[in-house]
């Protein structure tokens, strides 16, 4: 596994409207504030061409632009870390344009989540290359960092970090005033355990390299040129494989049939445990909660399962290391920890 060099001083964090840029005042005045806090920390940061661009399509420019722009922060040696504007519906249009070669040759941090899944899974699966799935450039800009923005540096400047799961979440979406809220922590959170580990009655411990994303995404990457998956769990299986999942937009009866093809492929061969993020937008035709609906596919997986993890669309979030090592655990009454290792 290929680790970029860990973020220093002085070095450049890059924000990229890699799918949707944003045009909103509000989101403009977050960013420049993001950019001002990270400065103060004593990184450079530069915003590209397209990250104050959208269009009806929700993306910033089209798919070749997009990858041209990506592709140039990898010729350049002072830029260290590269980070989503903002999630959206295409950014698949650009990953034809992506050279991954080079990606491999000059590794770089990308991070961002949603539909940044796309690059996020591409570049580890295909390159051997970490990535990070975790909050876009906006969350730097809340005026009082949560913790998980603070974290979120560690995790681009030391070789191991260890936090504990939250205990408070932002149930829905908040309405904003002046751009630089923080999370409004409406919510006791508390992970659950799948009914066959509760029903032996022990604390869930396991162990792997990270993988996962937004299912969404996953769903349709799953089975193109750009889906590397089971070469890469093939490569890594002795020391099995972590999956973190979480929807954006689905019912019971898209979840499971997703992750029904997803482990008939053999995406789930290998693994150790998998953690659920807490669903965004969830539906059901057939009074199925979200946990029933994904242990009806899962459950004879004799795996731990975990939901309710802080991943994802529900913030705040855990910054995820795509191929880093990690532990896990999770108490039966619901708290826990993750531990990600660069090696």
């Amino acid at each position: 596994m290929i680790y970029p060099n860990l973020l220093k001083e002085n070095d450049v964090i890059s924000c990229v409207g890699v799918s949707d840029g944003v045009s909103d005042e509000l989101d403009k005045k977050r960013f420049f504030n993001g950019k001002k806090k990270l400065e103060n920390l004593g990184y450079k940061v530069e915003f590209g061409e397209n990250v104050f661009e959208t269009d009806k399509w929700f993306r910033s420019l089209d798919g070749k632009t997009r990858a041209d722009l990506f592709n140039d922060l990898f010729k350049r040696e002072d830029v260290s870390v590269i980070v989503a504007a903002k999630g959206g519906n295409f950014e698949c249009e650009m990953l034809e344009y992506v050279d991954f070669e080079r990606i491999a040759k000059n590794p770089k941090w990308f991070q961002g989540y949603s539909d940044n899944t796309c690059l996020v899974h591409a570049i580890t699966t295909m390159c051997d290359v970490a990535s990070i799935y975790g909050s876009n450039f906006g969350e730097f800009g809340m005026e009082k960092w949560h913790r998980s923005v603070a974290e979120n540096i560690d995790i681009l400047t030391k070789n191991e970090n260890k936090t504990e799961f939250f205990d408070k979440y932002q149930k829905d979406l908040a309405e904003r005033t002046d751009g630089l809220e923080g999370y409004n922590l409406d919510t006791d959170s508390k992970l659950k355990l799948d009914n066959m580990s509760l029903k032996k009655g022990r604390d869930a411990k396991f162990s792997g390299r990270l993988l996962g994303g937004c299912l969404d995404v996953l769903a349709f990457l799953q089975g193109t040129r750009y889906d590397n998956t089971l070469e890469y769990i093939n490569k890594y299986k002795n020391d099995g494989i972590v999956w973190y999942l979480e929807s954006f937009e689905t019912s019971g009866e898209s979840l499971m049939m997703t992750l029904w093809k997803l482990k008939e492929i053999g995406w789930f061969k290998y693994t150790k445990g998998i953690i659920f993020g807490r669903e965004l937008f969830y539906r059901d035709f057939l009074d199925v909660s979200y946990e029933d609906a994904a242990m009806e596919i899962l459950g004879n997986l004799d795996i731990p399962i975990i939901f309710n993890g802080d991943v994802g669309h529900v913030g705040p979030r855990i910054p995820m290391v795509n191929g880093a090592m990690a532990d896990v655990y999770c108490s039966v009454d619901g708290k826990g920890f993750l531990r990600q290792i660069y090696k």
